[in-house]
């Protein structure tokens, strides 16, 4: 992991719940479709470990995007419970805050385009992938070095929980136990 700022390490300390957005941030930005017309998204095996890994760590992961069959059946396989779909993030965002019981200080918003600009920034800690819109970039307090649905999600999972002081206990238990 290459040397992160010290503010968004401070700010990952603090992450109690992980919003995610799917498309451009657990998927690339490509749509493939087959001859009958059916879309297809792929997603990164290492942001379900990283999903897995923050859960495994007591950190809740939700997602917030434009939902369709096959983001449910991703987000039920890696155990994501918590997955919605809204054009109003932020309005989302704020109902979750209320539900969980946390404040802004305690969520960490990973979105790449306009329409999560108003989360990311209320978010405590703002992460954008490395090939999200300038905007979203600007806004972020953290742009990772990997670009959607390449990882960005396992990045941001060793991040907090280096931050929090239990990345080695993690690695620990994967090795002693294995996972998957």
């Amino acid at each position: 992991m290459v040397k992160v700022k010290e503010e968004a390490v401070k700010r990952a300390a603090k992450v109690k719940l992980v919003l995610l957005d799917v498309h451009g941030v657990m998927t690339s930005n490509e749509v493939l479709y087959d001859d009958d017309g059916r879309r297809y998204r792929p997603f990164s095996h290492q942001d379900g470990f990283g999903v897995n890994a923050l859960l495994v760590n007591g950190i809740e992961v939700a997602i917030i995007t434009r939902m369709s069959k096959l983001v449910a059946a991703r987000a039920k396989d890696i155990g994501i419970k918590r997955y919605y779909e809204s054009k109003e993030k932020e309005r989302k965002y704020q109902e979750l805050l209320e539900e969980l019981q946390l404040t802004d200080e305690q969520v960490c918003y990973v979105g790449d385009e306009i329409i999560d600009l108003a989360a990311m920034k209320r978010a405590g800690f703002a992460v954008a992938p490395s090939d999200a819109c300038a905007e979203a970039k600007e806004v972020a307090h953290y742009v990772t070095d990997a670009a959607g649905g390449k990882g960005v999600v396992r990045e941001l999972a060793e991040l907090i929980l280096r931050a929090q002081g239990k990345w080695e206990a993690f690695v620990e238990l994967v090795q002693r136990k294995g996972w998957g």
